[in-house]
């Protein structure tokens, strides 16, 4: 079987770029013919590395010329680059004559649709429902957030398959009949838990509105007045990283919050923290929660949409926070900080709890998806 995914770039560091890699990769091992098509690669080396039988083959559309740009100037530019992304992907699915074309929701999950090249269409969303607006853009861009948020609903019924992360966001889409809920899952889990001894949290994803980081310095600096021996280490790259700085040493937390690069080896940096904390706006299945249960760290998240909820047992496994509470979000961190039982406890419940996210069995669920949506159309086929 020919499955294409449809990515941006590979060349991110992201969670939603780390678990297309990794399933494609799975499905490589298995034998199966994978493609990704990327439009913004760029001749940017993979940031996660790639089977050898898995093909990556870039259209060079670079959407991203277009972020500086005013409105109208950026919606012509953009509708130009569309025009030329779906004659090109046109073109290269009717040379590879694939089974399955999923899109990840991106520039292409318009148009893929209407394609005509035989295969079956999937797309897979990594965010929620209301990601759009939730960026809380003003004037006319949120009008163009509510528009568009409005048109995914009707693009999304003529997938012949869509599928969410979570049972909260399926809520989200009620009906839209051809969802499906498959969650993210853990590509390694550790052989043993973190030893939750260093006086440091650690928080990873790229420094953007979405995650939050401007919320999580100022829940650090209420920690640090009783905790100023406690490190915040934040793992990630981004275009807010000079303003998270400039944040930082406004608020005199140099010697408490450290800016990292990202890593291809993140799982070893949390292992050297004592928990994981998620400040983002929103989400779809966080990474980095199912990376950090994988080794037995407390969660600390905003209860923000969607997937904190469905990963965090309050008081179990982690604390979840009330989305945007600065206030409590400290007073979170500080439970797990003063409190060694606690903190160990929610851990090993975490650790145990990882089980329920590993790779084989979540594959397994993408795999049958493949298969039954395959009988369906040879069954429509014959009709």
């Amino acid at each position: 079987m020919k499955i294409v995914y449809c990515l941006a770039g590979t060349y991110n560091s992201g969670g939603m770029e780390r678990i297309v890699i990794n399933k494609a990769n799975w499905l490589a091992l298995q034998g199966y013919d994978v493609t990704i098509v990327t439009t913004e690669q760029d001749g940017r080396l993979d940031f996660f590395p790639l089977h050898k039988n898995v093909k990556r083959i870039d259209l060079n559309i670079l959407y991203s010329k277009t972020n500086s740009f005013k409105v109208i100037k950026k919606g012509v530019s953009r509708y130009r680059l569309q025009k030329k992304h779906k004659t090109k992907l046109t073109d290269l699915l009717l040379s590879i004559k694939p089974n399955i074309v999923i899109s990840t929701f991106g520039n292409e999950v318009g148009f893929l649709p209407s394609i005509k090249d035989g295969s079956i269409k999937i797309a897979e969303i990594h965010f929620s429902r209301w990601y759009r607006l939730q960026l809380n853009r003003t004037g006319i861009w949120k009008l163009i957030d509510k528009y568009l948020t409005y048109t995914d609903f009707k693009i999304l019924k003529k997938y012949n398959r869509f599928v969410c992360l979570t049972n909260e966001d399926k809520q989200n889409w009620s009906g839209i009949t051809n969802i499906e809920v498959i969650p993210n899952f853990i590509d390694s889990r550790a052989m043993s838990p973190a030893p939750l001894r260093a006086k440091s949290m650690i928080a990873v994803g790229r420094l953007s509105y979405q995650k939050g980081y401007d919320r999580l310095i100022r829940a650090w600096s209420i920690v640090a007045m009783n905790y100023p021996d406690w490190r915040l280490n934040i793992f990630g790259g981004g275009e807010l990283k000079d303003k998270l700085i400039r944040q930082i040493s406004e608020l005199d937390l140099s010697k408490q919050i450290q800016i990292h690069n990202p890593t291809n080896e993140i799982i070893k940096e949390y292992y050297r923290n004592s928990g994981l904390i998620l400040s983002s706006r929103y989400e779809g299945l966080p990474m980095v929660i199912l990376e950090g249960m994988s080794v037995g760290l407390p969660i600390i998240s905003f209860d923000c949409q969607c997937g904190p909820k469905d990963l965090i047992k309050d008081g179990v496994n982690g604390l979840l926070v009330e989305e945007g509470n600065i206030t409590d979000m400290a007073n979170a961190i500080k439970s797990i900080i003063n409190n060694a039982d606690l903190r160990e406890n929610m851990g090993a419940n975490a650790f145990e709890d990882a089980k329920n996210f590993d790779m084989d069995s979540v594959m397994e669920k993408w795999t049958a998806l493949f298969n039954s949506l395959a009988v369906e159309l040879t069954n429509s086929n014959l009709q």
